[in-house]
């Protein structure tokens, strides 16, 4: 999975309409919202601003917006670029100046295809994308005694994130972070460990 660390913009014209697309670093709605809200008013003789996006590591929300294109034409196949490129938290969009010859269905999927591609292109070309690893958030409840036994377990696992400890009537509880990839394996283990016991994913839809 890919993170933006650079502004990207890619601008290409097709029968007379042209098309500037851009790849925002955007984490939250809030974000998502001021950045939409700005090239909106910069550009705002502009004819769409369709838009498509993704947050979280592990993604955990994402969605898109035709504004005003035929439905299906525009946010999703921009959506589906960013898709098959594994970037997350980031905002595209597309913004169009009709020329005055219709594209199609077809024409736009292409066209609107075309822009993030070329932004993401152009993203790889400055080196401006780092990986990021997908890690899985939970919680292991002990009773105080055996607070020692899920540092046992975790120290077993590589590149765990140890956040903090807390104890409450007799209960230590205990926030941590793991590869994504590895919590099965870890479920099974403390299972063993722990004679049945489970852990609480903060993270993860089970």
């Amino acid at each position: 999975m890919k993170r933006l660390t650079g502004f990207v913009s890619y601008k290409f014209k097709e029968k007379a309409s042209v098309f500037l697309t851009e790849l925002h670093l955007a984490e939250n709605s809030a974000s998502r919202a001021s950045i939409l809200s700005a090239v909106r008013k910069r550009d705002h003789d502009a004819t769409h601003h369709c838009t498509a996006w993704r947050e979280g590591v592990p993604v955990h929300s994402f969605g898109s917006d035709d504004d005003g294109e035929p439905s299906g034409t525009a946010g999703a196949p921009m959506l589906k670029v960013l898709e098959g490129c594994e970037i997350t938290d980031v905002l595209a969009i597309c913004v169009r100046w009709y020329g005055g010859t219709k594209l199609g269905t077809g024409g736009l999927v292409r066209a609107y295809t075309q822009g993030v591609q070329g932004a993401v292109s152009e993203g790889q070309r400055l080196g401006y994308f780092k990986g990021v690893r997908a890690m899985a958030e939970g919680i292991i409840e002990v009773p105080a005694e055996l607070s020692h036994l899920p540092f046992v377990v975790l120290d077993c696992f590589n590149d765990v994130q140890i956040y903090d400890q807390e104890f409450s009537q007799n209960v230590s509880k205990l926030r941590f972070k793991i590869p994504l990839e590895e919590h099965r394996e870890l479920e099974c283990v403390w299972r063993e460990r722990s004679r049945g016991g489970n852990i609480k994913w903060l993270n993860i839809n089970k």
